[in-house]
Parts: structure tokens; sequence; C-alpha cells
């Protein structure tokens, strides 16, 4: 062999050691992207399962909706919240499909803070229906996230209900004292004064004074205003829906028992009190006792403001498959410009009654609180010199 043969050969296996040289550095190479992208893909992994054990085992409710407000994903804490057995039954439906009817423009709100104005986190406070009909107060946190190219909403929901009812108290609670100030600084102060005034005159008198019969009515009205307003301080202070234990009541005898207590008044002041009631036995969940303050409330009120030789009905009747009453009388009516706020506490729109009787301005306040704590609704339908009707929806 030549030296020129020899030459070209080791020139060939240099070249091929290099060709080698390069592939073992290709084929690293490529084992370090495969071993960063496997390690990549094995962090990914145990990121997933870790969110899947947050997301699964959290105490709190937790779902991850589509834009169109759609749940995509729900955990066990919100499908029980939910009053459901299982994700399934709340995966695939709208959020709006368990919002409360008044509330469901909190969910618009949402959907268009996260996915129009991009916001990437927003809260609010709303109301859900469980699956059982009844409702609850959540708090909601939710986040815009990004997730295979699809812009999702990652969102927690907290059970609020008993703060909600906390605060509710803690309201009801100062506006009793508010109340109870007010009637101390305001109204109960007249009558006081009343009857130290007439206690005055009668000892100046020592029971020879013609007036003193007078002074002895003027001492019995005070009483009674003083009374009357304690009994709606009292009133107030016992609107507690949690207090409130109702039971089925027959309201053909029930409402036959509260209008015979107001059968004297009437026949005193010549007024007619009827009863119009339907053939057949109707029944609603009432606490007598609270709710007799409703009934109360509306036939004094209608005996006040109705002449003499007038007329006041108690009347019940069917109306979309629930009790409807109304108390309906033929008297002076309510001016228009009063109407709206009859029942707010110590309502401007108070008056004396037609023999002089007094208000506190709380009784149709207090008759409100009690039908809404009875899950009913009431209003007034009044024309001047036509009459009033006060319906009660149970």
């Amino acid at each position: 062999m030549t030296s020129s043969s020899l030459d070209v050969q080791l020139r060939e296996l240099r070249a091929e050691n290099e060709a080698l040289r390069t592939q073992n550095q290709h084929l690293l190479a490529r084992q370090a992207v495969d071993a960063s992208s496997l390690a990549r893909d094995d962090r990914y992994e145990q990121s997933q399962v870790r969110f899947r054990t947050v997301f699964e085992h959290s105490p709190l409710g937790q779902k991850i909706i589509n834009p169109d407000l759609t749940i995509r994903q729900a955990n066990d804490s919100l499908v029980r919240m939910l009053g459901y057995a299982h994700p399934k039954e709340v995966e695939g439906r709208t959020i709006l499909e368990f919002a409360h009817p008044h509330f469901r423009a909190d969910w618009h709100e949402l959907q268009a803070k996260l996915w129009t104005h991009k916001l990437s986190y927003f809260a609010l406070e709303t109301c859900l229906v469980r699956a059982d009909g009844s409702s609850f107060w959540c708090q909601v946190y939710s986040i815009l996230f990004t997730d295979e190219g699809q812009e999702l909403g990652y969102t927690t929901l907290i059970d609020i209900t008993a703060q909600k009812q906390v605060q509710d108290s803690l309201q009801r609670l100062y506006d009793t004292q508010e109340t109870i100030l007010h009637l101390v600084a305001h109204d109960v102060r007249n009558p006081l004064t009343h009857i130290q005034l007439a206690t005055q005159l009668l000892r100046r008198g020592q029971g020879t004074d013609p007036e003193s019969p007078r002074y002895l009515t003027i001492i019995d009205q005070a009483c009674d205003r003083a009374h009357a307003i304690l009994q709606d301080v009292l009133s107030i202070g016992q609107l507690d829906a949690a207090r409130l234990v109702k039971q089925p009541t027959d309201l053909l005898p029930y409402l036959t028992a509260q209008l015979a207590s107001h059968r004297l008044a009437a026949q005193a002041k010549d007024i007619r009190l009827e009863l119009d009631v339907p053939p057949q036995a109707m029944q609603a969940n009432l606490h007598p006792a609270k709710f007799g303050r409703v009934l109360d409330n509306l036939l004094a009120n209608a005996l006040k403001f109705t002449p003499a030789g007038g007329s006041v009905t108690l009347r019940l009747r069917e109306h979309a498959g629930r009790p409807r009453l109304a108390v309906q009388d033929t008297g002076i009516g309510i001016p228009l410009a009063h109407q709206a706020r009859l029942f707010d506490k110590f309502s401007s729109a108070a008056r004396e009654g037609l023999a002089g009787e007094s208000t506190t301005g709380l009784g149709l306040f207090i008759t409100q609180q009690i039908v809404r704590l009875h899950g009913g609704t009431i209003w007034v339908e009044s024309r001047e010199n036509e009459g009033t009707t006060f319906f009660i929806d149970l």
C-alpha cells in the first residue's frame, strides 16, 4: 500500500469518526430534550394531581365555568351546597339554573366583568336555590384563567347564610334600640305628661273638683296610649323568623275568632263587621298569635277610619292556589300621596282616627314585617272617600 492510499484511508476514518461523534452528540442532545420533556410532563402531571386534590377535597364550593356560564366542573362541596348527590347532576348546566330569580343579574354582571371587560378577578354576594327549592346566600370569588387556549372562570363559593342571619339579627337589634329611643324621646313623653298634669289637678281639688272624672279619663287615655306604644315596641323586638314556629291552621274558624274580638267596637261605632269566606275549607301555615296581630291591626285601622253606617269586611279567597286575605272598608280612604309610605316605620302617613284615636306610626310597619316572616306579601288599594282594601297573599 502506498503512503498516499494510507493517507486517504486515515482521512476517511477521521471523517467517519467525526460523523459518529456528531451523531452521538445529537443523540445525547435529543435524550436531554426528551428527559427534560418527560420531567416537564411529570411536573405537569404532578401539578394536575395537586390541583385535583385541592379542587375535589376543598370544603368550599369550587367550580370551573365556561364563558356562557355553563358549569364545566364542580367539586363535591358545591354539589352538596346545591342539594345534589353527584357532580353529574350539576355539570353541564348553567349557573343561572341555580340562581334565585331576583339575583340572576349578578351572574350576568360576573360574565361581563370577566369575559367582556377582561378583569382578572371579580367578587359578588348573591343568592342561590337548592334542589329542594330553599335558598341560601353565598359569597362568590371568580378569576379568569386560560386552559388549552380557552378562557375559563375558576369560581369559589362560600355559604354565608348563617353570617347573613347574624347580620340581620344585629340590624334588627339596632333598629329596635333606635325605635325605643325614638319612642322614649317623643311618643312616651306625651302620655306621661298628660298623666302628670291630670294627677296634679286631682291633688289640687282633693276629690271635690267637678272636673275630676274628666281628669281620670285623661289618665286612662294616656295610659292606654303608653300601653299601645310599649306593645308596638315589644312586637318589633319579637320579629324574629327563628322564633316564628308556624303550624297548619284551618282559616275559617281562625278568622271567625279573630273577627269576634272586634265586634263590640264595631257595634259601638255603628259599623257592620262581616266575614266573607268560601264554602270549602282552606288552610295556611301560620303562627296564630303573631298573624293575629296582623288582622287586629288591619281591622282596627278599618274601624278607625270608617264612619258610622259603613261596613268592614274580612274576606278570604283562593288565588293562584294560595290563600288571599282582604280587609275592605267603606271609610274615608287614603290619599294617593300617602300610600307609598304607609308601611314605613314612624310613617308620616299616620293619621288620627275619625274619633281622635291616636297612632304610633308603627302598626302597619309591624304588620308588613309579620306578613313577610310568613313568606307573604301585603299591599293596599284605596281611593279617597270610597274606602280602602288591604290584601295579603300567603
